[in-house]
């Protein structure tokens, strides 16, 4: 018979799935709609549920520390499942921002789709592997993750700059291009801390103090 604890942990990772799944499917139908210049109330719809399950992750996870008092490996899978909900959390937040940009400033189909072109593609490959890491406990992945996330860091600086030099701006496009790319350099950021989470699970190894930043 299997103990509490393990039916516990397995509820806590059946809804980190759940989440990691989720998550991923929000933020593409963030930036669907972006791109369309349409409108898809399921992201909202599904940043509310995201807020509720990183909710009942925390329940669960503060339950298991208080009754059974796990140590080693049990206790790493805890601590970092709170980093990895919160992680995924986050992306259904950043899509939720994105569907805002939207609402704010209408139709956007005639500005460049090329500027965030380049980071959209990378932050959802960044986003579907930090979930296939978790998934799998992979820690070669999860290094791969961490090493793309420069390309999204340097898409929204890079961007910045050049409307710093440029002599005419679209206002409209500028704002809300530079608050997309923002957006999704967060996204890419927290794939990168479940990144961290999922290496600090198999190897122990806490990030450094450049991973955290």
């Amino acid at each position: 018979m299997p103990r509490l604890m393990d039916l516990a942990m397995e509820r806590l990772t059946n809804l980190l799935l759940e989440m990691g799944d989720l998550s991923r499917k929000t933020v593409l139908s963030a930036l669907d709609a972006y791109t369309a210049g349409t409108s898809h109330l399921e992201v909202e719809t599904a940043s509310t549920r995201l807020k509720k399950l990183d909710d009942q992750v925390s329940e669960i996870a503060i339950e298991l520390i208080a009754r059974f008092q796990p140590v080693a490996s049990d206790l790493r899978y805890i601590k970092a499942s709170l980093e990895i909900s919160y992680g995924f959390y986050r992306y259904g937040r950043y899509a939720h921002d994105i569907m805002e940009v939207l609402q704010t400033f209408g139709d956007l189909t005639k500005c460049s789709p090329e500027v965030v072109a380049g980071a959209a593609e990378k932050t959802n490959e960044m986003i579907r592997l930090s979930v296939e890491a978790f998934a799998n406990q992979d820690v070669e992945l999860a290094r791969t993750i961490i090493t793309m996330d420069d390309y999204v860091d340097s898409a929204y600086r890079d961007y910045i700059k050049k409307l710093m030099k440029s002599k005419k701006v679209d206002i409209r496009c500028a704002l809300s291009e530079t608050l997309i790319l923002r957006y999704l350099e967060r996204i890419a950021d927290h794939a990168v801390y479940i990144a961290n989470s999922v290496i600090f699970i198999v190897k122990g190894e806490e990030p450094s103090a450049a991973d955290r930043s």
